[in-house]
């Protein structure tokens, strides 16, 4: 005969909703009704944790971290340098965060074509830090059906000092995830140091305590409602999904029908599932996954370590809630590569090939090359023609290095004012360069010229900037 969940266990939180004036954990009708959370231990859970725990560490510990004599990543926006690792990039370089953003965007897309929202579900910063709020939530409230009673009981001395501690935790998670947004732009430990010694810069003030308030609004109380009505990626990506992506489902043709708290259902006859709710209670979202796949659903796979500690407890096979494809609930083989499947793999495929070849091919070196705007030319009394142009010569490699500049276009051309420079690392340079040819040689009132720029220290760092040279066919 089967084993049932003895009651204390399963129905406590179901019996203090039932006295509730709503139905805590269903999915909400508007932003006001909160949804109680339940607490789940698993194997899914322990993934999402340590997932969750090590984005956090790197997200804190990054700014903290020395490359050299600067942190590993700084967005030093006074200097306009967003320095990488090793690597140093420029406003210029900006085409290259573009295609990253877009090869990010594609490899969401892939992985949401193979497995549903798993990114919503196990990396998603909204996910990552309402979990943590979760977790702090469940050790200073205590469980769910505690939490539940106190909110539809009179306030007491205990319920204030646990809620106090509670938003205490959250505001000092909010603070610390401000202060090390803003250490990605400033260095982390003089940023500190000016907040205990009171002299931090207003602006860095500000930005505080915007992320702070934005971080507790949005991982204490919106929460959910960010998922479902805030994040577009919930709303198109039904679009990615198809019969062969695998989701988390409940399997009705195993569940089917529910024996809990039903009259006349044989129990030879029943379905694995004894309505428990206890998929329902870990939702992080509210909703039932029982009632099919929906956009609210951000795969975090709380239900199934839910639903399988409740099997293993009436002995009955786990994997009533798994993560699974439609076809394969139908009973139909499931296909991996697919048409839509392989147009994102070759569409990253060849995005990443671009990047790799253009970080490859970036030369630490740019170059901008100005004409006179006061006079087009002007012409000398032996015959020749002059230009004038400001060059500005940016150093963007970690060494110095120095710099030979050399100019073609035009038979004789001269450079003037061009003798070798050194310059710094990252450092930048303005020089004013003329150009000068006989008049004789001009067959048109302008000519293209090309200024040449190569590092004599390393010949490999070279560029070259095309230009007009302007004057007159007039003898």
């Amino acid at each position: 005969m089967t084993q049932r969940i003895p009651l204390q266990d399963l129905t406590t939180d179901a019996a203090v909703e039932h006295a509730t004036p709503q139905t805590p954990n269903r999915r909400p009708s508007s932003p006001s009704e909160h949804i109680y959370v339940r607490e789940i231990r698993g194997f899914f859970q322990r993934i999402r944790r340590y997932a969750n725990w090590l984005l956090i560490a790197l997200y804190v510990g990054l700014p903290w971290l020395q490359w050299g004599d600067r942190p590993m990543v700084w967005f030093d926006l006074s200097a306009q340098e967003f320095h990488l690792f090793a690597a140093t990039f420029y406003p210029q370089d900006f085409i290259l965060l573009t295609w990253i953003l877009v090869l990010c965007a594609f490899g969401l897309f892939l992985i949401t074509v193979v497995a549903g929202r798993v990114w919503c579900g196990y990396s998603c910063p909204q996910s990552v830090w309402t979990f943590l709020f979760i977790w702090f939530e469940h050790r200073l409230e205590g469980p769910r059906h505690r939490r539940i009673r106190r909110d539809n009981a009179p306030s007491t001395l205990n319920t204030l000092c646990r809620k106090g501690a509670k938003h205490t935790a959250w505001l000092l998670i909010a603070l610390a995830t401000g202060i090390t947004f803003v250490g990605y732009f400033t260095p982390v430990g003089g940023l500190v140091r000016d907040l205990f010694s009171l002299e931090a810069h207003p602006w860095a003030l500000f930005w505080i305590g915007f992320f702070t308030l934005f971080t507790y609004l949005n991982a204490g109380w919106l929460r959910h409602q960010v998922c479902l009505h805030m994040c577009p990626y919930s709303r198109f990506q039904s679009v990615m999904f198809d019969s062969d992506t695998l989701i988390v489902s409940y399997d009705s043709g195993r569940g089917e029908p529910r024996s809990s708290h039903r009259k006349g259902i044989d129990e030879a006859s029943a379905g694995d599932c004894i309505d428990c709710k206890l998929c329902v209670q870990v939702c992080p979202t509210g909703i039932d996954i029982r009632d099919g796949l929906q956009y609210a659903c951000i795969g975090c796979a709380a239900c199934i370590d839910a639903c399988d500690s409740v099997m293993a407890r009436i002995d009955k096979p786990s994997g009533l809630v798994r993560y699974t494809t439609e076809r394969a609930l139908e009973g139909k083989p499931v296909r991996f590569w697919r048409p839509q499947l392989l147009a994102y793999t070759v569409a990253l495929l060849s995005m990443v090939v671009v990047l790799v070849g253009f970080l490859n091919a970036r030369v630490p070196i740019d170059v901008e090359v100005t004409r006179d705007r006061q006079a087009l030319f002007e012409r000398t009394p032996d015959g020749r023609i002059i230009n004038y142009y400001t060059v500005t010569l940016r150093n963007q490699d970690t060494q110095g290095h120095r710099y030979v500049l050399s100019a073609d276009g035009l038979p004789g051309l001269r450079l003037q004012g061009a003798s070798p420079l050194i310059l710094a690392a990252n450092e930048t340079r303005q020089l004013r360069l003329a150009l000068d040819a006989e008049a004789s040689v001009l067959t048109q009132p302008s000519h293209t010229v090309m200024l040449h720029i190569i590092a004599s220290d390393e010949p490999s760092i070279s560029s070259s900037v095309e230009t007009r040279f302007l004057g007159s066919t007039r003898r």
